[in-house]
């Protein structure tokens, strides 16, 4: 018991500590304009080249339609739109992400539109901090971000991907 108390108590002290121990490990990164986010590995089902997407009417302006992926039809969102940026324009490096997470207790696969995909890091405890207080002015983007990787020099913002895929689901 000893042990415990001590843990709770180090943990205490440390608030930063619990989020990177939650939050270690590997994430599939991605440019989103300047930006780098990233997924956790476990959540990515495979990642394809931009495809016809054909759009579904009366659906929200961040969904851009729907692919037939072999034979399995998926909705496709633009988190550009998502995170209130221009919606993203195609380029050889523009990819879909195919993810798969539990949301509202039911599995669901959707494809996220991206500018480019990066790299897998593997992001430790110690490189991670609690997502920063943006105050009461804080954008749509800062409710899905779990916590903020920091890989050399460069930040990468951890998504809570079952929260953007929530909100677009409910959309």
């Amino acid at each position: 018991m000893r042990t415990d108390n001590a843990d709770s108590a180090s943990s205490a002290a440390t608030p930063g500590s619990d989020i990177g121990a939650q939050l270690a490990g590997k994430y599939m990164t991605f440019k989103l304009a300047s930006e780098i986010y990233g997924l956790e590995i476990l959540k990515v089902r495979e990642i394809i080249g931009l495809m016809d997407i054909t759009r579904v009417p009366r659906s929200a302006e961040f969904i851009r339609g729907v692919i037939n992926l072999r034979g399995k039809v998926i909705p496709v969102a633009d988190l550009r739109l998502t995170f209130g940026m221009e919606a993203c324009q195609a380029t050889d490096q523009t990819v879909i992400i195919v993810v798969q997470c539990l949301v509202g207790g039911r599995s669901l696969t959707m494809g996220i539109l991206v500018d480019q995909v990066l790299e897998v890091l593997q992001i430790e405890s110690a490189q991670i901090e609690a997502p920063p207080s943006m105050g009461d002015g804080a954008g749509a983007e800062s409710q899905f971000i779990l916590g903020v990787g920091k890989a050399g020099e460069r930040v990468v913002f951890l998504l809570d991907i079952a929260q953007v895929l929530g909100g677009t689901a409910a959309a």
